[in-house]
C-alpha cells in the first residue's frame, strides 16, 4: 500500500530526492483518489417534532463522500419510543422521499466542505 514510514536511505544528491518526491506525489494521488469515497461532509440538525414534548432529542444526520453519494440517518425520539431511519442519498438527493431536516443535514453537509 503506502510506504511513507519506509526507512529509506539518505539520498546521495539531488536527482535522487527528485526521485522521491516523485514517489511521494504519486502516493498522495492515490490517497486523494481513494479518499473520494470516504465520509467526507457532515451535517446534523438536532430538533423536537412534537412541540411541548421533551426537547431536541430527535436529529438528522448525513454523511456524504467527495461526490455528495452517501446516506442521512434520521432518529425520532418520541415518550413511547424511539424510530431510526435511513436513506440512500445520491448527488444531494435520494429516492426516498425527504423530510425538511434531512435536506437541511444534507445542505449542512455539502456547506462543510
Amino acid at each position: 500500500m503506502f510506504n511513507f514510514f519506509k526507512k529509506n536511505k539518505e539520498p546521495k544528491d539531488l536527482k535522487e530526492v527528485l526521485k522521491q518526491f516523485e514517489e511521494l506525489k504519486r502516493q498522495v494521488e492515490k490517497i486523494s483518489q481513494t479518499s473520494k469515497f470516504s465520509v467526507q461532509k457532515v451535517g446534523i440538525i438536532r430538533y423536537n417534532p412534537f412541540s411541548g414534548v421533551g426537547s431536541n432529542q430527535s436529529f438528522s444526520i448525513a454523511l456524504l463522500d467527495g461526490n455528495n453519494d452517501g446516506l442521512v440517518i434520521t432518529s425520532i425520539y418520541a415518550r413511547d419510543g424511539n424510530r431510526v431511519y435511513g436513506k440512500p442519498v445520491k448527488n444531494c438527493a435520494s429516492e426516498y422521499s425527504l423530510s425538511g431536516e434531512e435536506k437541511k443535514a444534507i445542505s449542512k453537509a455539502i456547506s462543510s466542505e
